[in-house]
């Protein structure tokens, strides 16, 4: 499954030559990722409410093409990897045109909401782990 989230970007993501600024693809990546779980019913708050953590522990961007302060984007989101101690999301992102201006990814474990230790999702889950394993991209 591949979740759409549109996004015009402000004023105050821009640098000094008005594109973009490279630190706000992760902000973008993390509201793309956030938007997709809603709309399939895998809110964050609520995995958190299971004792349930998702830490960051990997992140790549790669930049095609710059974006413009209030040029609209549209990024792709899909999941593309799951294990039973982390997920892979990655993210394509396009303007007006279609054209592909950067492509990320990002991993992210499952942890102990206490503790933050790596647990395994698929025992300590298995519910939602088999939620998520419906919507990974092949």
């Amino acid at each position: 499954m591949v979740g759409i989230t549109k996004i015009v970007p402000r004023y105050a993501e821009t640098d000094q030559m008005g594109i973009i600024h490279h630190s706000v693809y992760a902000i973008w990546y993390e509201q793309a990722r956030t938007e997709f779980l809603n709309e399939v019913g895998l809110r964050y708050d609520e995995i958190e409410k299971q004792g349930i953590m998702t830490p960051l522990v990997e992140l790549n961007c790669k930049y095609k093409r710059p974006a413009y302060y209030n040029q609209e984007i549209e990024i792709r989101t899909k999941i593309i990897e799951l294990t039973p101690v982390k997920f892979t999301v990655q993210y394509d992102i396009y303007d007006k045109d279609k054209k592909l201006i950067n492509v990320g990814t990002t991993t992210l474990a499952w942890s102990d909401a206490k503790t933050l230790k790596i647990v395994n999702l698929k025992k300590a889950k298995p519910d939602l782990y088999e939620k998520i394993e419906k919507l990974v991209e092949k």
